[in-house]
């Protein structure tokens, strides 16, 4: 009687054991001594029945990975720090289990020596401008390469780009000269405006003399309102001259 309930604990065990449930975002590839079973198993529950079948889970999920900084010379030979995230997620399982070792693994490798390699192809004002470029180079790239791994790279940011000290200073010097070029060609465009009103007015004086008396007036009130102790009041050569002339 022993043996037999022995017998029946170890079969019960074992059909335990052959439960595999597998969630949404998960399958399982599956291998019947030693050979791949094309299609993948799950999600819900699977039987596995070992030693003949092996199951392998494998995430579908998108997956972000952190590419960690890398020295950089870009093509101008400015040696930059650069890092990276990459997104991708796993579209065929049983490639990615099949044709490479380790997938994640493979693809931080190849996400290291891509960034490095296409960055080191552009110079920096491109690094820093052309930012969006460069990422939709790097993921035509990836997703180039790991497609034969059942993987799909979604996208690719260059996250942060760090300049040496140096650079740093000779950018802001440069950016400073550039506002105050700026500024003297505003202030002279400004100046031959003002020359251009200035020389039109001189034309409707010249045209109408009584302008020049009232702007006079205009001006004595204008200082007027300052409440000023000492008022300073031009007058007219024009009528100096008549009153020389009177004499």
């Amino acid at each position: 009687m022993e043996p037999l309930l022995l017998g029946i604990a170890i079969v019960v065990l074992y059909g335990l054991s052959t439960i595999n449930i597998l969630k949404e975002y998960e399958r399982g590839v599956l291998f019947r001594l030693g050979h791949l079973v094309p299609e993948a198993a799950g999600p819900g529950v699977v039987f596995v029945f070992w030693p003949v079948y092996k199951i392998v889970r494998v995430d579908l999920r998108t997956v972000t990975l952190d590419v960690p900084p890398q020295d950089i010379i870009t093509r101008d030979n400015v040696s930059v720090k650069v890092n990276a995230i990459v997104y991708f997620r796993v579209m065929h399982p049983p490639r990615a289990i099949v044709e490479v070792e380790n997938y994640l693994y493979a693809t931080s490798q190849l996400s290291q020596t891509t960034l490095r390699s296409v960055l080191g192809q552009v110079e920096l004002d491109d690094l820093l401008s052309h930012r969006e470029k460069l990422n939709v180079k790097l993921q035509e790239i990836l997703d180039q390469h790991t497609d034969a791994w059942g993987i799909k790279v979604s996208l690719v940011e260059v996250k942060q780009v760090d300049l040496p000290q140096e650079m740093q200073r000779a950018m802001a010097k440069q950016a400073e000269a550039e506002r105050e070029k700026r500024a003297k060609i505003i202030h002279a465009e400004g100046e031959y405006q003002a020359s251009a009103k200035l020389a039109e007015a001189a034309a409707v004086i010249n045209r109408e003399p009584v302008a020049l008396q009232l702007r006079y007036l205009q001006t004595l009130t204008e200082i007027g309102v300052e409440k000023n102790t000492t008022v300073i009041f031009p007058v007219p050569i024009d009528t100096i001259k008549n009153l020389l002339n009177k004499a």
